[in-house]
């Protein structure tokens, strides 16, 4: 008797799990993500994906495709429709972090199909300003990126940023 739900239950389980989505059998999805390609002027951005996951609920929406399935991007799929199942979701796996490095130009100088690709920056900024201006988020530079002294350095900005001058116009009659 034991032994006849035992191996119904572990049917039900096998069976559930194979029924479930691709993608909900991936890998595990971070709960955050560190964005931290420039400490050197701003502060870390600990992305909460667990709270973006919650509000969106589709991976699709920020994502061009999800683990395990085909590619589901327009601009992607002209080329890419045959492409397989995708490995990787993460914006770092298609963007590049320095997009103007000499290997990043070279590849896109060996194919024509990826001219117009975002660097990673460039990705993240059309995605999350985008929605961000659409659904009421922040959309201010240092909501996000709280800048360092060394920023501040860098674009004359914060206390070291220059005083206004003060314009005097007035015209005196000839």
């Amino acid at each position: 008797m034991y032994a006849v739900r035992n191996w119904l239950i572990g049917g039900i389980a096998i069976l559930a799990m194979t029924m479930a989505p691709a993608d909900s059998r991936a890998k595990s999805i971070p709960d955050s993500i560190k964005l931290d390609s420039l400490v050197n002027l701003y502060e870390r951005v600990d992305f909460n994906h667990a709270k973006h996951i919650t509000i969106v609920k589709d991976c699709a929406e920020c994502h061009h495709h999800t683990t395990g399935t085909l590619v589901q991007d327009a601009d992607c799929v002209r080329c890419h429709k045959n492409s397989g199942a995708t490995p990787v979701v993460a914006c770092k796996g298609c963007h590049a972090a320095q997009p103007f490095s000499a290997a990043a130009l070279r590849e896109k100088n060996r194919t024509a199909y990826h001219m117009d690709k975002l660097g990673l920056k460039g990705a993240y900024h059309q995605n999350c300003t985008g929605c961000h201006s659409k659904m009421g988020g922040p959309t201010g530079c240092q909501d996000c990126h709280a800048r360092k002294k060394q920023g501040d350095a860098f674009y004359s900005a914060g206390a070291i940023a220059p005083k206004q001058a003060r314009v005097d116009i007035t015209h005196r009659s000839n």
